[in-house]
């Protein structure tokens, strides 16, 4: 049996998205470290030993600033959940009124969110169920507010006639879960670059969704 620690990513190490992170010093040093043991251990692989140590402290100055290791995941959890739906209501907002451009708009960033943060991607949707349900609600709460913008914008098309989805709630879902996988596979290429990636993606949301586009 192999020793070496098992990681579940292909992608390289990624920074947190400066604008969900609202602490500085210290706080934002754990909560960088932990987002890399996380993703490559799993939270119960990862220890509060190891995490301090990586970051340079005593398990106890660590404490200090969180209570647990429960609140550091529920911080990244945070940090992830609300950097990834702000990236879609922007998105949103610049899109046209219309069912197909909001539906590219929204797929667009959700790739690119996965893409350019896969290991965060990552630990906010595999590890986030380690939680207790208080520390977990926030993110929770945030990812429905995410996951509602794109029903919403589905559900607008099949109105319009636009879409024909087979149905609406398992589409929306389909199409969420290609950004889910990308952490496991993708690498940014001169080949595949993170804009065509998000392309192909919005294309085969729009085709799942019945759209003909022109070839």
């Amino acid at each position: 049996m192999s020793t070496t620690p098992r990681s579940r990513l292909r992608a390289q190490k990624t920074p947190l998205p400066h604008a969900a992170v609202q602490q500085d010093g210290t706080r934002r040093r754990i909560l960088e470290e932990a987002l890399q043991l996380f993703a490559n251990e799993g939270f119960h692989g990862a220890s509060i030993r190891t995490l301090a140590k990586a970051v340079g402290l005593q398990p106890s100055t660590l404490y200090s600033h969180f209570p647990s290791k429960e609140h550091v995941l529920a911080e990244l959890a945070r940090v992830g959940h609300e950097a990834h739906h702000e990236a879609l209501r922007e998105a949103l907002l610049s899109a046209g009124p219309g069912p197909v451009e909001q539906v590219r708009a929204l797929v667009r960033a959700h790739t690119l969110q996965h893409a350019t943060h896969p290991q965060l991607a990552v630990v906010v949707n595999e590890e986030l169920y380690a939680l207790a349900p208080e520390l977990a609600a926030p993110a929770l709460a945030q990812r429905e507010k995410s996951s509602a913008l794109l029903v919403e914008a589905i559900s607008r098309g099949v109105a319009l006639g636009v879409f024909t989805p087979p149905e609406v709630l398992v589409t929306a879902a389909a199409i969420a879960t290609m950004g889910l996988r990308i952490p496991y596979w993708y690498e940014p290429s001169e080949a595949l670059p993170i804009d065509r990636l998000a392309d192909l993606h919005a294309e085969l949301a729009l085709r799942m969704l019945g759209v003909r586009l022109s070839p």
